[in-house]
């Protein structure tokens, strides 16, 4: 269940040119700009938090010298956000505001010349490519495809684009729905017909067209007549397909797979696509996990990309695998490394490839040399790195910690030195106070080393004695880092006086795979240990009342907290569990992909003869309800397909069938997270006000 993001400061000048089509957009429709909030104090508040601007995709010119990217900003008022775009030199001079819009503007790009910057916009009723100069100004449309595009790529020589859009999926029931044309049904009879927030009713296709740097025309779908994704859903983008550096070519990502096999099988493929013959290759037939993000290296000899081994296993060590283009050779590049690979960027020479990977609660910048294997830890210190891409002899990089929102951090490659040239938010979070974060070390009840986050409220007073909240990360695989999180903040949590413990318990990426895997098939075992053990430390602390103690989390997070509500021998006295899973048995059959079902839980609850599963269906925190007796806050939203909301709901009845206090914080319209502002803002007032009734 794992797999995601401003503004420069208000001196930043914008062109006359652009200014004039600004205001031109103003007078149509209202925008949506930094918001100007009046502090009350200096301690966050979900007010504050939904006006910080949220930096995402950076991308850097040709010459080297320019970064590209997008700030999101959102009005409470009006219930939405939009992102415009913004330019900043490497060195973080000449900041310039690109484009100040009612309608947001995402996958811009550079076109290979420099001379243009090209970005996706709904300014004309459909999603359409359009182009500008790169001061903003000389803004028009070049594409006009039916149903809009929802990403596209340059070819180097720039003759032609490759683009994604969605194709609807054929009615095999058509004929049923004759003169009916107010009939809402659906008839279904295979797998997979819904995705995490959304019914499956298109697939995503790639196709190339040609292009002359005023209009897209003489399009070809590579997937025509095919019922598969490419990229694929719900988390892959343009970013799964990729141009080789002669234009001749196109590689993409996708799991050529529908109905029941696409829901029992994470075996996606690298494909080649070659423009001359129109012929498609399988260049990763046999590798059975998941083969994502093919990138081209610049001279066009290999192609690097992320893979994991085992078919079935979402969380596997995501490995990076480089193909050499003259013979399709394979090399496992990472091999013995242990830990995961991501945001891949070749050097420009060809001879290395940069990439992040989560080690120890962070996120750190590597370098592997192809000549000798090598691989350089080029960053170190607490915080998160997690995206990287080259301007000259620098790194621009993507960084963030639990007290500092994404920003562009220029790395340099040699001694590790970042220099920040973004500072989005810089206003606001100067005027405010943030908790401290540390980091230790606990030995677990078998004798392990486990890292546990340790976030204080701000000007921490050690005489005093605080409540405190044991966090139960989700996942239930994947990093428990330093990332900024615009719901689960750790430095909100900590304004309101408590503090968090965030145990990096089994099941956690960024400590070897071992450790990563002990979760899988005993969800209630070893890691339910790690979090007693986490919080029996730190409840022995002068400055923690061990009377006042919670427990909360997301998702695997909700079941752990389902979990300890029937195991937790009067430790807490609140919980809080949003989008969890409390019945086992019925989530193998609610949800839509049984891949990680099969998994983690180890195969079907029918499987009687199958000890892993049997041993996980036997301890669903469904079946210790009957020790429920204390406080709890059960929140989830109805577009989430993937732990439905009637996990929660039943949850919540069977509380007060026991008599247990509890409340039902309920979203018609939210999926896994919670995306809207003002249900945002909701959430988290619910949240401390249910904590702040059982716990001060």
């Amino acid at each position: 269940m794992k797999k995601f993001t401003l503004i420069l400061l208000a001196a930043v000048m914008v062109s006359l040119n652009a200014c004039q089509e600004e205001n031109q957009y103003q007078a149509e429709e209202s925008v949506i700009d930094k918001p100007d909030i009046q502090l009350t104090s200096d301690r966050m508040t979900p007010e504050v938090l939904w006006s910080l601007g949220r930096l995402s995709d950076p991308r850097v010119s040709p010459d080297g010298k320019t970064i590209l990217y997008g700030v999101s900003y959102y009005s409470i008022e009006k219930n939405k956000g939009n992102r415009d775009l913004y330019a900043v030199d490497a060195d973080g001079s000449n900041g310039l505001r690109l484009t100040l819009t009612p309608k947001s503007e995402f996958n811009a790009i550079w076109c290979p010349d420099g001379k243009k910057i090209g970005f996706l916009t709904s300014e004309s009723g459909s999603i359409q490519l359009w182009e500008m100069n790169p001061d903003g100004s000389g803004r028009s449309q070049i594409s006009d495809i039916e149903g809009g595009i929802t990403g596209f790529k340059y070819a180097p020589d720039q003759t032609k684009i490759v683009y994604t859009r969605e194709v609807p999926v054929n009615q095999k029931f058509e004929d049923l729905y004759e003169g009916l044309p107010n009939a809402s049904g659906r008839v279904i009879d295979n797998l997979m017909y819904r995705h995490w927030d959304t019914w499956v009713d298109s697939y995503s296709h790639i196709f190339i067209a040609d292009y002359d740097g005023k209009k897209v025309w003489n399009d070809k779908d590579l997937l025509a007549g095919e019922a598969w994704d490419a990229p694929m859903k719900p988390w892959g983008g343009i970013e799964q397909v990729c141009w080789s550096p002669d234009s001749k070519a196109v590689v993409y990502s996708s799991k050529k797979l529908v109905g029941k096999a696409y829901t029992l099988s994470t075996n996606s493929d690298i494909y080649l696509y070659t423009l001359d013959t129109g012929k498609t290759e399988n260049l990763t037939e046999g590798m059975m996990g998941f083969d994502l993000a093919p990138v081209f290296s610049p001279d066009g000899n290999y192609i690097a990309l992320e893979s994991m081994e085992r078919d079935g296993y979402e969380s596997d060590e995501n490995r990076l695998f480089i193909l050499n283009t003259k013979t399709w050779d394979r090399t496992f590049a990472t091999k013995g490394f242990d830990q995961n690979v991501g945001s891949l960027q070749w050097a420009g020479d060809s001879k290395s490839i940069y990439f992040t990977s989560d080690v120890k609660g962070t996120f750190q910048i590597y370098q592997f040399t192809l000549n000798n294997g090598n691989i350089n830890k080029i960053t170190e210190g607490l915080h998160d790195y997690r995206s990287v891409t080259l301007a000259g002899d620098l790194l621009i990089a993507t960084k963030q910690t639990m007290a500092l929102p994404t920003e562009l951090f220029a790395v340099n490659p040699e001694s590790g030195n970042a220099d920040q040239i973004t500072f989005t938010n810089k206003d606001l979070l100067d005027k405010l106070t943030m908790g401290k974060t540390e980091e230790r070390w606990m030995t677990t009840h078998d004798g392990k080393q486990m890292l546990t986050w340790i976030i204080y409220p701000p000007n921490f007073d050690p005489a005093k004695k605080y409540p405190a909240l044991l966090y139960c990360k989700g996942g239930p695989q994947g990093p428990l880092s330093q990332s900024f999180h615009y719901r689960w903040n750790y430095q909100i949590m900590a304004a309101n006086d408590y503090i968090i413990v965030a145990p990096n318990r089994r099941g956690v990426s960024g400590f070897g795979q071992a450790w990563q895997e002990q979760i899988s098939g005993d969800y209630h075992g070893k890691s339910m240990q790690d979090y007693l053990t986490a919080i029996d430390i730190m409840a022995k602390e002068p400055f923690i009342d061990e009377n006042r103690l919670g427990a909360i989390g997301a998702s695997a997070g909700g079941y752990a907290v389902f979990y300890l509500a029937g195991n937790h021998d009067g430790r807490f006295k609140a919980f809080i569990a949003h989008d969890g899973i409390f019945n086992e048995e019925a989530q193998y059959l609610e949800t839509e992909e049984i891949w990680f079902e099969n998994w983690d839980k180890g195969g079907a609850f029918w499987e009687f003869d199958n000890k892993v599963a049997q041993g996980a269906y036997k301890h669903s925190p469904h079946k210790y309800v009957q020790n429920w007796d204390t406080p709890i806050l059960i929140i989830h939203g109805e577009q989430d397909f993937r732990v439905v909301f009637t996990q929660g709901m039943t949850a919540f009845n069977a509380a007060l069938l026991r008599d247990v206090p509890a409340e039902f914080l309920y979203f018609p319209d939210e999926n896994h997270w919670v995306l809207q502002p003002q249900n945002g803002i909701l959430w988290q007032r619910t949240f401390f006000n249910w904590l702040d009734r059982w716990l001060k």
